[in-house]
C-alpha cells in the first residue's frame, strides 16, 4: 500500500516521504480500515508519539495523521460492534501508525459508524476538531446557556466547530482571527469578531470562558479576560500564567465513540458544518504540511475516490 512516512525528527516536514508499505494486520480488538479520507495536524511532527511508542522505543518510520473516514476491511480477534464493509470514522492512537495511508489499524473503540449521507471528506474533518471543541467547551469549561465565550482561531478546524457548538448552546460568542476571517466567523454564528492584528484583546472586557488554540502571547493576554469563576481552556501549551480566581485547563483530546456519533448526527441535521479549506490527494500530502498559502479550515487528504 502507499503511505506517507517520516523518519528524521530533525528534518521535520522535509523528512516526509511517499513510500510503499505492507498492509497492516488487525491485532486483538483492532480493525483495519481502508482509508478514504484523512486529516492531519501540521504540528504533530513535534509530538513525542510520532517518534516513539508508549514504552519510549523508536518507532520510525512512522505514518502521520490521526483522523480518518473509510471502510472496515478486516476485524481483529475479539472485536465487537463493527463489521467488515461498514462505513466508519474516528481518531487513531497517537503512538501508532496513522491515517496518511491506504490502510491503517485502529482500536475499534476509537471509531464510530458513519451514516451513508455523510461523505468521507466531511467526516475526516470532524474527529480531532469536533471532539476537541466539545470537550473544551462542555467537559472542561462547563459552558452554559447565557454565558459568554471567546473563541480564538475561529476560522480554523477547532475554532470553527467551537463557534457553532457554543452558539447552539445559547452562549454569547466572540470570535477572533485575522481580518479575512471575519465573514467566516460571523457566518458560523459568532455574535462579534475581533481582529487580532488590528484590535486589542484587552478592550473586550470579561468573559466566562476562553478557548485558546494559539498559545504564546495570546494565551498569556487572554488570562486577564476570564472573570472570577470562569475558565480558560487551551490545547496549545500548559498554562504558565493563571487567571485570577478562575480555572485554567490544558488538555489533549480523547477518543469518544458516543460523541463522534453525536457529531455525525449534527452534520446530518445541518446543525454543524466543518470548514474544509483544501482537499488534496495522497501524492500531495507532503506539500500540504507546508502550504504556500493560508487556507481557513481543515486540510483533508483524499485517499480513495469512492
Amino acid at each position: 500500500m502507499q503511505a506517507i512516512t517520516v523518519q528524521d525528527r530533525e528534518a521535520g516536514a522535509r523528512g516526509l516521504a511517499l513510500v510503499e508499505l505492507p498492509r497492516p494486520h488487525a491485532a486483538e480488538n483492532d480493525v483495519i480500515v481502508q482509508v478514504h479520507a484523512a486529516g492531519f495536524t501540521p504540528g504533530e511532527l513535534d509530538w513525542p508519539g510520532t517518534w516513539t511508542d508508549r514504552a519510549g522505543r523508536d518507532r520510525t518510520p512512522s505514518v502521520p495523521g490521526h483522523e480518518l473516514s473509510g471502510i472496515v476491511s478486516e476485524l481483529g480477534y475479539g472485536t465487537t460492534g463493527l463489521s467488515v464493509g461498514q462505513r466508519v470514522y474516528g481518531l487513531t492512537d497517537w503512538a501508532r501508525n496513522g491515517t496518511l495511508a491506504q490502510y491503517t489499524a485502529v482500536e475499534a473503540r476509537n471509531l464510530a459508524p458513519l451514516p451513508a449521507d455523510v461523505d468521507h471528506v466531511t467526516a475526516a474533518a470532524l474527529p480531532i476538531s469536533g471532539l476537541t471543541a466539545w470537550q473544551a467547551l462542555f467537559d472542561h469549561a462547563r459552558l452554559r446557556t447565557g454565558q459568554s465565550v471567546l473563541v480564538h482561531g475561529a476560522a480554523g478546524g477547532v475554532g470553527s466547530i467551537a463557534v457553532q457548538l457554543a452558539r447552539e448552546a445559547g452562549a454569547q460568542v466572540i470570535a477572533t482571527g485575522r481580518a479575512d476571517d471575519r465573514d467566516t466567523a460571523l457566518a458560523l454564528g459568532a455574535h462579534a469578531f475581533v481582529d487580532l492584528q488590528a484590535q486589542k484583546l484587552e478592550d473586550l472586557g470579561d468573559v466566562d470562558v476562553v478557548l485558546d488554540v494559539i498559545g504564546g502571547d495570546i494565551l498569556k493576554r487572554s488570562t486577564a479576560l476570564v472573570r472570577p469563576g470562569g475558565t480558560l481552556v487551551t490545547i496549545a501549551e500548559p498554562v504558565s500564567v493563571h487567571p485570577h480566581q478562575a480555572r485554567a485547563v490544558f488538555f489533549v483530546v480523547e477518543p469518544d465513540r458516543v460523541r463522534l456519533s453525536d457529531l455525525a448526527q449534527r452534520v446530518r441535521d445541518g446543525r454543524l458544518k466543518p470548514i474544509i479549506g483544501d482537499v488534496r490527494p495522497l501524492t500531495e500530502a507532503i506539500a500540504a504540511f507546508t502550504p504556500d498559502k493560508r487556507t481557513p479550515g481543515k486540510t483533508i487528504i483524499r485517499i480513495a475516490d469512492n
